[in-house]
């Protein structure tokens, strides 16, 4: 049985996500929740463990569409259906992408 390692606060996002990696054309995605560490994200193509990437994502603010960027590292990538399941872990946000999670948290 496995075990929910995650910790912290999630909360659902539906948006348009990218995500670009060296020597890859950029992947269309959407995302499916963010948290104050990480988001997780469905894609057409597989990627692996360890690797990283700049995610980009729209999020709603206030009313506000806000769109952020952040280099990432894949922590998993699960097949579901049509599509995979891809969680990324935040390397070195900014502050001012970090604020605008946190008040989307709130």
């Amino acid at each position: 049985m496995l075990v929910d390692q995650r910790s912290g606060a999630r909360k659902i996002v539906r948006s348009k996500a990218v995500v670009v990696m060296d020597g890859m054309a950029p992947k269309q995605g959407r995302t499916l929740e963010i948290s104050a560490s990480g988001l997780s994200i469905t894609l057409d193509h597989k990627l692996s463990t360890g690797d990283i990437a700049m995610v980009s994502f729209e999020l709603f603010v206030e009313g506000k569409a806000q769109v952020l960027s952040c280099q990432s590292r894949v922590n998993y990538c699960i097949f579901s259906g049509d599509h995979f399941k891809i969680g990324f872990q935040f390397m070195n946000p900014d502050m001012a992408t970090m604020a605008t999670i946190n008040k989307f948290l709130r």
